[in-house]
């Protein structure tokens, strides 16, 4: 008996074809009286405004439906690599996941992450190759596909089905567990057709490879082939369920969602195969307790306020309950972009709940205690692309703040700060289009429109040689007078070392009072240094100086050392630092040359590269780059790597940059201080 209603999660790569198979599932469940089209702009999923733009799904699409009686929940998730988290989420509270994938070899390698994902979590998966139409007239076997996504895989793939072609077209497959052959028809089940002789040989190799594949995880199985027994089908069945519930195998389907092929066999797989509520709270951890739900997904409704998307794994939550100390206000169905009222949700159920103000997503709340951090729920990805924004109008800055903070509840892969060596404001994400659609909602959401534009690099200058100097401040007004004199001696300091201040006053001719001041007036002549950027790395001795008994002060005394260290460092020959970053970029081994080629044309440093470790098949190539250089550095390193390439990026030291790019930037500097 199934513990309520299961969640299915439609994972793969970006076109792959997941939200057409969306269609095609809930047409073929009754669900929708008709189809939508993704290229038409009228699925079910994708009806936000920056997704119709983009013909590209970018938020889970959230839908269910009943087949044979039985409820489900399916989750059509992002495929563009960036936008993974927003998968991952999905993934969090799935029984089962189905990896849509195309009959392409070459396009194999885009599932590793995907793949190493769903093993971490042990999360039950199965592949369905999309679109078989497309293989009519291309000289592909099934045997060859299955070697490449074998490759991506750490669990063993089974092939559950094997393609009757009819010329060069495939036409229908034949089951390799029943041993029946099918038809394919458009929008309709299957018929049931005899086993075609050109088929026959093949389906019985990969049947006896499906069993041997089952027999690694069985010992009666095992015997039992070894013996050249036939296995009942009841058996062989149970089997393939079971080693699905433990992430031990992972089944292959073909099909063609647009024209329907094979998508009645694959719910009639889910059906049958996938574990309950009951069995993945047990597989997650999920504490005990007699109400317990997931958030893992946050919307910020124009209308209804906060909605938390959640799973409910233990009791039944209804409106007006107590959760982790927040009450729920309305239950809602949400689909699309429209949240519909309803009534209580049950285990296994998904339901947005209203004005859980304190919720977050990934986190676990019950009606008896306080929120807890989902174990398995992932951490935030590092930042790899960022923009500086404004808003447009002086009027919005508070509310563009206050919109930002939504977002980032809404997708924790977006980072906003303040830039506080340039004062820019900084967004930062996985990529130039999620920066695109976060920009794009703060307008049509929020009504706050921004400019954006590269950041600003955060450039230091330093000294190269020791100066003398002297400097005055004397000032006389009507009453008390202002009057500061020092002598002081500046020099450059190792690269790192930042400011240092000696006293080598003697004989009290200046006060003790007044020496702090001076180093606080040198300390705020750092802050813009001849070539227009902040100093570093330069020490000052205060070695004599004279004061007043009546007009000198300790703000004469901070002006006098501000202009004695403004005065000495055009004299120490000021040189331009750039911040050089240490990064670590990650990819399959095939594309490490060319990436390495993309490190040299931004003027980098290799340091060595080896096997990345846990990641069979992938490099790490670590290499000092300029920051300056970083500039969509992502973006080319994902087009060299069919989208998989991804760095982490540190600040390693700061160098000295000389020639013309030092000039473009000073001039480029000083233009920016003349216009402000």
């Amino acid at each position: 008996m199934r513990s309520g209603p299961r969640v299915a999660a439609l994972v793969g790569p970006y076109l792959s074809g997941k939200t057409t198979l969306l269609e095609s599932l809930l047409a073929a469940t009754g669900a929708v009286a008709r189809k939508g089209s993704t290229t038409e702009g009228s699925s079910l999923g994708d009806a936000s405004p920056e997704a119709r733009a983009r013909h590209m799904t970018i938020d889970m699409n959230l839908a269910a439906a009943e087949f044979l009686g039985e409820r489900w929940h399916f989750l059509d998730c992002p495929g563009s690599i960036e936008l993974a988290a927003e998968a991952q989420r999905a993934l969090c509270v799935a029984d089962v996941a189905v990896v849509v994938c195309e009959p392409d070899p070459d396009k194999a390698a885009a599932l590793a992450p995907l793949f190493r994902f769903l093993d971490d979590l042990a999360i039950p998966h199965m592949v369905f190759i999309n679109k078989m139409d497309q293989l009519a007239g291309a000289d592909l076997r099934v045997r060859d596909l299955m070697q490449a996504l074998q490759g991506a895989s750490q669990r063993p793939l089974v092939l559950r089905q094997v393609p009757i072609r009819d010329g060069q077209e495939v036409t229908g497959y034949v089951d390799l567990v029943s041993e029946r052959a099918y038809r394919w028809r458009p929008g309709q089940a299957s018929d049931l057709v005899p086993l075609p002789d050109t088929v026959r040989e093949r389906e019985q190799d990969a049947r006896q490879t499906m069993l041997e594949s089952l027999a690694d995880f069985d010992d009666t199985l095992m015997e039992q082939l070894l013996e050249d027994m036939a296995p009942e089908r009841g058996e062989v069945y149970r089997q393939l369920s079971q080693d699905l519930a433990r992430d031990l195998i992972v089944p292959v389907f073909l099909g063609c969602a647009d024209r329907d092929h094979g998508v009645r066999r694959l719910l009639k797989a889910l059906r049958h195969e996938t574990p309950d509520s009951t069995q993945s709270a047990a597989r997650l951890g999920i504490p005990e307790g007699q109400t317990v739900v997931q958030v893992f997904k946050t919307f910020h409704a124009s209308h209804a306020g906060k909605l938390s998307i959640a799973r409910v794994w233990r009791g039944t939550v209804g409106d007006g309950a107590v959760l982790s100390g927040d009450k729920a206000s309305g239950l809602f169905d949400f689909v699309g972009l429209a949240a519909t009222k309803r009534g209580p949700a049950a285990q296994g159920e998904v339901v947005a709940i209203g004005k859980l103000e304190h919720a977050r997503s990934g986190d676990v709340l019950s009606d008896a205690g306080p929120a807890v951090r989902a174990t398995f729920w992932p951490e935030p990805s590092v930042p790899v692309h960022a923009v500086a924004i404004a808003a447009e109008q002086k009027t919005d800055e508070v509310k563009l703040t206050a919109a930002i903070q939504k977002l980032i509840d809404e997708d924790a892969s977006l980072c906003f700060q303040h830039g506080g060596d340039t004062g820019e404001l900084i967004l930062s994400g996985q990529g130039a289009v999620h920066l695109a659609i976060a920009i794009d909602r703060l307008r049509s959401r929020y009504n706050v429109a921004v400019r954006s534009h590269p950041p600003a690099v955060p450039y230091r200058e330093t000294i190269r040689k020791p100066t003398e100097q002297h400097a005055r401040f004397k000032r006389q007004t009507g009453g008390h007078g202002q009057f500061a004199d020092v002598h002081v001696e500046v020099r450059p300091l190792a690269r790192g070392e930042g400011f240092r201040f000696e006293d080598r006053i003697v004989g009290g001719v200046i006060p003790r009072t007044y020496i702090p001041a001076v180093e606080e007036g040198a300390k705020e002549a750092l802050a813009l240094g001849p070539l227009g950027f902040p100093v570093v790395d330069v020490a000052m001795t205060l070695t004599n100086g004279q004061y007043h008994a009546v007009d000198s002060s300790e703000q004469a005394f901070k002006t006098a050392g501000r202009m004695a260290m403004q005065e000495a460092l055009p004299k120490c020959e000021p040189v331009l630092l750039e911040p050089i970053l240490l990064v670590t970029l990650s990819v399959p081994s095939e594309f490490t040359p060319k990436v390495q080629r993309m490190v040299s044309q931004r003027r980098g440093q290799i340091l060595g590269f080896d096997a990345r470790p846990g990641w069979p098949g992938w490099d790490e190539t670590k290499a000092y780059i300029p920051q300056a250089d970083m500039a969509d550095l992502i973006v080319e390193m994902r087009s060299l790597s069919q989208g998989l390439g991804t760095y982490t990026a540190e600040l390693a030291h700061l160098a000295e940059l000389n020639g013309k790019l030092a000039d473009r930037v000073i001039e480029s500097r000083a233009a920016a201080i003349a216009a402000q």
